[in-house]
């Protein structure tokens, strides 16, 4: 749970402090991002005692809950890291800190956005719960369209803040201090993780303890109050899934350009011009692996249910007294079935991820390699947006409808959004996170086998 927004944040740390030395700040600037990501912890934790809420279990109260505390803990980061960058590097650094701060107001602005596509409060989820009385076809449109239309805002965020960073932190001057203003804004961005994870990890718990109760035949308002959660939870998954791949688009702009500095202490000049095919035929390619790893995650996911489904039906057809209620099905089976899965269906697209980059190096040269990293940060990061705010949306759709609107649950139009939620979950649960991690995961590749690419490449 959260491995991703883990997984981007440490990503984040390593690659800023790494960058702290070459632009000329020595061990204060490598030090710098431990000290804001500690001072984050803190400011998280006090954040969570201002996470309060009436009776009410509206949508748009759970939420106002949760973004208090998640802004409370966004202002103390802001104030306590001004002093940590006034102690460091005295006065003459403020664009160091307004970078933070642009990271920060950015993964807030990606998060609210997050929340209006997602949520059931506002318009986009409540106008795809209307497609359902249209049919499934409609809703998955419907999904597939709020997806897409909720890529534009972080789009535009994080293209600010990459050229806000890098111009405050004096970019242009010196372009490896512009770099570390953008990888401080990644760290910024995700400086709130400790709150940002609570909100996105009580989801799955919220529903199953509402699985839990209807079981247990506990009352309909027990029910009421675990389904707002469970929604409210789908939300902010959403949230922290732009959180996590926002600040990977950051965190990815950074390891490339690690990636150039470390060919060209190999001695080696790249020539990343558009006008070199090589680039070119690389970014073609970086632009297609999200694609093909979503893709393949995706047929994952449904090899997996469909090895459940037939167990399922083995199981009620050879245990006797199972469909009565007289007998207990085989749990642990099910279990295994899952567990294996897991395990297995992620090898091959980890190892494309892992062999993409070394294979087009020695095929196309290292020029390709950066194009290859610059087309999957792109795509990558749009379709994972998509993928996560598509899922989200279509979950709170069903849930609507299961509050009593366009003819509650067990209609014709909440038959419908069940389909849209069943599509969506694997949408939002393991093709949108994975992209976070295949991103920098080939840019750490990358860096790592620089030497080896240099040395067998057919492109010398």
């Amino acid at each position: 749970m959260g491995a991703d927004l883990y997984e981007s944040y440490i990503g984040s740390i390593v690659a800023t402090a790494s960058l702290g030395v070459a632009a000329g700040l020595g061990i204060k600037g490598v030090t710098l991002p431990m000290i804001i990501a500690a001072v984050g912890v803190l400011a998280a934790v006090i954040g969570t005692f201002f996470v309060r809420c009436r009776e009410d279990v509206k949508q748009s109260v759970l939420l106002t809950a949760l973004r208090r505390g998640i802004f409370i803990s966004s202002i103390l980061v802001a104030l306590f890291s001004y002093f940590v960058i006034r102690f460091l590097f005295g006065g003459g650094h403020l664009g160091i800190y307004l970078s933070l701060i642009m990271g920060l107001v950015a993964g807030l602005i990606i998060g609210l956005s997050s929340e209006f596509f997602t949520s059931s409060s506002f318009r986009p989820t409540r106008l795809l719960a209307e497609t359902s009385l249209s049919g499934p076809a409609t809703v998955i449109i419907g999904g597939i369209a709020v997806g897409m239309l909720s890529t534009v805002i972080p789009v535009f965020v994080v293209g600010a803040v990459v050229l806000g960073s890098f111009f405050l932190s004096k970019g242009f001057a010196n372009f490896s201090a512009g770099l570390y203003g953008v990888g401080i804004s990644a760290v910024g961005m995700l400086s709130t993780l400790g709150i940002t994870l609570a909100t996105d990890a009580y989801g799955p718990v919220a529903d199953n303890a509402g699985g839990n109760a209807e079981m247990s035949g506990l009352g309909p308002e027990v029910r009421k109050r675990t389904d707002a959660l469970d929604a409210l939870g789908n939300t902010t998954a959403a949230t922290g899934k732009g959180f996590a791949i926002g600040s990977a688009a950051l965190t990815a702009l950074v390891l490339i350009a690690a990636f150039r500095q470390q060919i060209a202490l190999l001695g080696v000049k790249l020539n990343l011009s558009l006008l070199n095919p090589n680039v070119l035929v690389g970014l073609f390619i970086g632009g297609m692996l999200p694609f093909l790893f979503s893709s393949m995650t995706l047929q994952a996911v449904g090899r997996a249910a469909g090895s459940i489904i037939t167990e399922v039906r083995r199981q009620f057809k050879e245990i006797v007294g199972l469909m009565d209620g007289k007998a207990k099905p085989d749990y642990a089976r099910c279990v295994s079935i899952v567990t294996n899965a897991a395990q297995k269906e992620m090898i091959l697209p980890s190892l494309t991820a892992i062999i993409a980059p070394i294979l087009i190096g020695l095929l196309i040269g290292v020029d390709a390699v950066v194009g290859l990293l610059a087309g999957a940060t792109v795509s990558g990061f749009v379709l994972a947006v998509m993928m996560a705010n598509a899922g989200g949306a279509w979950d709170n759709a069903k849930k609507f409808i299961e509050e009593g609107n366009f003819g509650g649950k067990g209609s014709s139009a909440h038959k419908a959004a069940v389909v849209g939620d069943t599509v969506g979950d694997p949408f939002k649960d393991t093709s949108g996170p994975s992209l976070n991690i295949l991103i920098k995961l080939m840019s750490m590749v990358s860096i790592v086998f620089s030497a080896f690419i240099l040395t067998y490449t057919f492109f010398k």
